[in-house]
């Protein structure tokens, strides 16, 4: 498969993320096998251009302007990755450029151009910024360059930043600047070195772990495909042509998702606007029938989960049943229930909570419904505080921040806490249990399920124990869905890290139902978030099976 073949099917091969780039990708390893524009039988032949360099390099070494270099070992045919056209050679980098034979900068002028890595874009080779020496004073060893070199950046390869000069300057040491022998056109060894088979070569070579870097002798003894001097230029204008074209699919494709995000999230608002179930139900229709064009990426099934999540807690997911005794009469429960507890010395007092203002409530409410404090319906408290000083106890294991991601805990790294036999009760899980991170990502949660499993819990953590039958998951809903709208922010304190104090989430608002349709809530949520779960398994399969058939068409050069 060709370039034309991969852009006449590119309905299909834009499916995947990486369709432009790997476009990209296949034009570059076009250019270089001699593939992307036909060859002239009128144009001098690499071989005599190889004839010139090595006469041009004779003549700078006998006027003492270039030391004679050591030979380069001859090229083996198995480091030839393919056949190349007639009138091409295989050279080494090092064999036809002064690769690695750098000057360093003198006395600098304010306005000299300082190019710095950060300076150039990844893979694309466009020049970000261009900073004078007036704005970058250059304090440590700096490279010379003159227009027309070709500056390879060797720091961190895999990030192939390459651009050719357009005017003299002088840039940090982790750029190589190099020049042909003789005549050449250094757009065409940008596009040599940025091809995927170049690419592939230094990520082989690159030394170094945290700033993996190629070595100058690497560099040279690297192989090449050099065309005559005039396919060169033929090649680097259809390159920027196919680039150009690149660039405006890219920008399409990049429209288009900013359409789609628009058309998404205005049909969607239509849902949590709904007035109620039954009105619910016929914007539901309108909005299921787009479901095959909505749901295509990852990022539209996550914002139909929050929707799903907003439906819950404003009560539009289920019916109301009236026979369902009301919210207020479970508030009353709790008190009675409390209130018992507090004569027989079982729990504390509780402080009145603060009463909820007109102001405060984010929306309205089906009848049943009530507005609660999260400290009104559930015991909350932190943790057990570790002191790594006293750790007289016997050592317990026990759940940390980083054991909580949503909905599910991680219970492969898990450590131990010293435990006195008088802090086992306070501390210890029980199924049910909401465990809400204090630090980190607002409202993050999960509910502790092992009922087989002996644990506790650190004071990074919150543990949220429902009374008289409230579902943990409703809570867990709430949490997830006002974290996700962004309205969890307010109830945190702390500018770098973030932490939700304890007497915060004891004046967290709930929007609380009757006790039946808590339940139904819950298990509808539940169903609804298995088909999104399946929805992004198709999805993924999808574009696995995309990104496959992307690849074939980019590796089928033929």
């Amino acid at each position: 498969m060709n370039l034309r073949g991969v852009l006449s099917n590119w309905e299909l091969f834009a499916g995947s993320p990486q369709a432009v780039p790997r476009l990209r990708e296949l034009i570059l390893q076009l250019a270089v096998q001699g593939k992307l524009v036909p060859q002239d039988p009128k144009d001098e032949p690499a071989s005599e251009l190889l004839k010139k360099i090595r006469a041009e390099k004779e003549r700078l070494v006998k006027e003492g302007k270039i030391k004679r270099d050591k030979p380069l070992a001859e090229i083996e045919e198995e480091e030839k990755p393919f056949e190349l056209p007639k009138s091409w050679a295989w050279v080494r980098l090092g064999e036809i450029t002064n690769y690695g034979a750098t000057t360093k900068a003198g006395a600098l002028l304010p306005t000299t151009w300082v190019l710095d890595m950060e300076d150039i874009e990844k893979s694309s080779g466009r020049l970000l910024q261009r900073i004078r020496f007036s704005e970058r004073p250059a304090l440590s060893d700096k490279n010379c360059f003159v227009k027309g070199d070709v500056l390879y950046g060797k720091l961190r390869p895999y990030l192939n930043k390459v651009i050719v000069a357009d005017e003299d300057g002088i840039c940090t040491t982790e750029i190589i600047p190099f020049r042909c022998y003789g005549d050449f056109e250094p757009r065409y060894f940008q596009i040599a070195l940025s091809s995927p088979l170049f690419l592939d070569y230094v990520n082989a070579r690159s030394y170094g772990m945290k700033m993996p870097r190629l070595g100058t002798e690497d560099a040279r003894h690297a192989v090449l495909a050099l065309p005559p001097l005039a396919e060169q230029s033929r090649i680097v204008a259809r390159v920027q042509e196919l680039m150009q074209l690149c660039d405006a699919l890219e920008a399409k494709v990049t429209l288009e998702a900013q359409q789609h995000e628009t058309l998404l999230r205005t049909l969607l608002a239509t849902l949590t606007q709904s007035a109620s179930s039954e009105d619910l139900a016929q914007n539901w229709q309108r909005v299921s029938d787009h479901f095959p064009l909505l749901l295509d990426r990852p990022q539209a099934i996550d914002a139909l989960e929050q929707t799903i999540l907003q439906l819950a807690v404003r009560g539009l997911l289920v019916p109301q049943n009236p026979t369902d005794e009301p919210a207020s009469q479970l508030l009353k429960k709790i008190r009675t229930e409390k209130d018992k507890l507090i004569q027989e010395g079982k729990i504390k007092r509780d402080k009145p909570l603060p009463p909820i203002a007109e102001d405060e409530q984010p929306f309205e409410l089906p009848k049943a419904w009530e507005w609660v404090r999260l400290g009104q319906i559930a015991d909350n408290r932190l943790g057990k505080m570790l002191d790594k000083v006293k750790n007289t106890g016997q050592r317990y294991p026990y759940l940390r921040n980083t054991n909580v991601q949503w909905r599910q805990i991680d219970l492969d790294d898990i450590k131990e806490i010293s435990l006195e036999s008088s802090e086992l009760d306070e501390f210890r899980l029980i199924p049910g249990d909401l465990l809400v991170c204090e630090g980190g990502y607002p409202g993050r949660c999960a509910i502790w399920n092992e009922p087989e499993r002996e644990m506790y819990f650190q004071k990074a953590l919150h543990r949220v124990r429902p009374r008289v039958g409230i579902p943990s998951e409703l809570i867990a809903i709430c949490l997830e869905s006002d974290s996700k709208a962004g309205n969890l922010d307010k109830h945190f304190t702390g500018a770098t890290i973030k932490h939700f104090v304890g007497q915060a989430l004891e004046r967290y608002l709930v929007p609380l139902p009757p006790l039946p349709e808590q339940h139904r809530i819950v298990t509808r949520v539940t169903e609804l978030r298995q088909l999104c779960a399946a929805l992004r398994s198709r999805l993924a399969q999808s574009s696995q099976i995309q990104a496959q058939f992307a690849q074939a068409l980019v590796s089928q050069q033929g």
